[in-house]
């Protein structure tokens, strides 16, 4: 695939990190709109406008789903936010130049982000930091990145007791992971806009062969945003073998026909 080409190809050069890390996620807008999201039990056909009738009803994705893609869940970004029917979007970067490394997608659930960066850093090697904002601050977290040998450098929560303590936040290092880490929201953003993969185009299963191809376009995405923030052509990489010789125009001189 092409996210590990680059990789591959950044490795020799020297431009991955082999001890430092972050690890984030986004939302991903399923293909299937929010008059779909019906009672579970609710398989009566009905028209357009019975579909869209749904106020004073309280819908949650303990009861509710969605007829046209399952899997997908009702979630928001943050508070003040309007949800929507989403899949969850897990990436890890190295942050030396900020190259994605790995990118997988999931249901989400509320703990996909967690969940999937702990299958992530699981083959870092012990003794690498691992950075993370304030969603990433639980002592289940904290726990299982320690479990695997990385020094989690996860930004504190305000409104309660934070997991992390003066034994991380001291070194020097935790500043300097604090500020890298948000090098990975830029190559999140690139996949969203850039990339235009803001929303899925199909509807996708995230266990089955469909969402294998969403997720695959979503790493030819990131690969490519990665790439174009990291490898410098004819710098870093040697430049493509040109498609045709080159050709050599030749004026008439004055006074010819």
């Amino acid at each position: 695939m092409f996210l590990a080409s680059v990789v591959e190809s950044a490795s020799p050069r020297r431009m991955v990190s082999s001890d430092h890390f972050s690890v984030d996620g986004t939302l991903i807008e399923a293909w299937a709109s929010m008059k779909s999201f019906k009672k579970k039990d609710d398989d009566t056909p009905s028209d357009s406008n019975g579909w869209s009738d749904f106020r004073g009803e309280k819908r949650s994705n303990d009861t509710h789903e969605s007829k046209t893609d399952p899997e997908s869940r009702l979630a928001r970004k943050g508070n003040g936010r309007e949800a929507k029917l989403c899949f969850n979007a897990s990436g890890l970067m190295e942050n030396r130049n900020g190259l994605l490394l790995k990118l997988d997608a999931g249901i989400a659930n509320g703990s996909a982000e967690r969940d999937a960066a702990i299958d992530q850093i699981q083959d870092l090697k012990p003794g690498s930091t691992v950075g993370a904002d304030r969603a990433y601050d639980t002592r289940a977290f904290i726990a299982l990145t320690r479990d695997a040998g990385v020094t989690p450098h996860v930004a504190q929560v305000l409104h309660r007791r934070s997991a992390i303590d003066g034994r991380t936040t001291r070194h020097a290092g935790y500043d300097i992971s604090s500020v890298r880490r948000r090098l990975i929201e830029g190559c999140l953003g690139w996949i969203k806009t850039i990339g235009n993969f803001s929303g899925l185009r199909v509807a996708a299963r995230v266990q089955r062969p469909r969402a294998t191809r969403a997720g695959a376009i979503t790493r030819a995405a990131a690969g490519g945003g990665a790439a174009s923030g990291s490898l410098r052509p004819g710098r870093d990489c040697p430049p493509p073998p040109p498609s045709h010789p080159a050709r050599r125009t030749e004026w008439p001189a004055a006074g010819r026909d």
